[in-house]
């Protein structure tokens, strides 16, 4: 099941830059299932599969990228604690306390900050900035730090999942390991129609590895697999909630990167009424993805997004509802069979 691929890719670390693990699990899980597979010096992959009807007038890629936003270490302190700076967007006040993996060896740390009875009065009512955090790996001095973790190690939230409530799923990285699930239970599919699948690196520090990826695959038409933020709470006004948990597949129009296609933007939101698939868009224009950069590639990219809302985005407890994701994927598959038909 692809709910069960995504819990497999959230518990493995990608930060962005270093993606190398969760690179491996992808590639060799569906390199049996791929006509051809190759990954470029960046680091993103791309799977050709071959499709019962053929290959189609204008070449198609689906898109996800592999990492994810974590840390990165910049100091080592006389007293053992490290310094780090964000690796993607992250906001400082949701990671306070929390723990974190640390390097190729995953040493265990905690996030923490000064005392809140030490912070000035006058202060306290601020988030705490992160160059004024601080991880604890309980190591008593520089030294013995040292000969645990090294600047320029990445560090990942805790990979703890777990199914809640009524359908719910929490885990850290599923923006967008879940875009990732998508196109491998694809690959491992029978498919329609030939295509492209991209998996890509940096996209949390700036889309970098498909300006490379969209240059060499050149495609003629995209769709970007996506997780997008919800921000459906109480003290939120209904205009400002952007997508809503539970009422399905999100098909943007336009984000702070893209204005999205309008005839696929179209051809999408007709599938979904024709197939029954629940779906909604962006009440808000935010956020960005690496159709920014395919739609731009070469002599421009027709591009279009389907994205699943997620609650939490960039922490470590991102929560989704799982129905969000199978609408995703059964939209997906709605467009593979009408592209077949082109």
């Amino acid at each position: 099941m692809m709910i069960d691929i995504l819990k497999t890719l959230c518990a493995i670390d990608g930060v962005s830059g270093d993606e190398g693990s969760i690179r491996d699990y992808i590639k060799n899980r569906i390199e049996s299932h791929a006509d051809e597979l190759t990954v470029d010096v960046m680091g993103n992959i791309f799977a050709y599969k071959k499709g019962v009807a053929g290959k189609p007038e204008k070449s198609l890629v689906l898109c996800a990228h592999m990492d994810e936003v974590g840390v990165i270490i910049t100091s080592i302190g006389d007293d053992g604690y490290l310094k780090f700076a964000a690796s993607g967007g992250i906001d400082g006040r949701v990671i306070l306390g929390k723990t974190i993996f640390i390097g190729k060896e995953r040493v265990f740390g905690v996030i923490g900050c000064k005392a809140i009875h030490l912070v000035p009065e006058r202060d306290r009512e601020k988030a705490t900035d992160i160059a004024d955090m601080y991880i604890d790996i309980g190591a008593k001095n520089k030294e013995e730090a040292e000969k645990l973790v090294a600047l320029g190690d990445t560090g990942a939230f805790d990979d703890e999942i777990l199914e809640f409530g009524n359908g719910f799923i929490k885990a850290k990285a599923i923006d967008d390991r879940f875009g990732c699930a998508v196109l491998i239970s694809l690959i491992e599919s029978e498919l329609p129609v030939d295509c492209t699948f991209v998996f890509t690196v940096q996209e949390e520090v700036g889309t970098r590895g498909a300006t490379i990826a969209a240059y060499r695959s050149a495609p003629d038409v995209t769709i970007i697999i996506e997780g997008t933020t919800a921000a459906d709470f109480p003290s939120v006004d209904e205009h400002k909630k952007v997508t809503l948990v539970g009422k399905g597949a999100v098909i943007p129009f336009m984000d702070s990167g893209t204005i999205y296609d309008r005839d696929l933007y179209a051809q999408l939101t007709n599938l979904a009424n024709e197939n029954n698939i629940p779906w909604q868009t962006k009440t808000v224009i935010a956020g960005g993805t690496d159709a920014s950069v395919f739609q731009r590639s070469r002599s421009g990219v027709k591009t279009a997004g389907i994205a699943a809302p997620i609650r939490n985005l960039h922490s470590p407890a991102c929560v989704a509802k799982i129905s969000d994701l199978e609408a995703v994927y059964s939209l997906v598959q709605a467009y593979l069979q009408e592209y077949a038909g082109n």
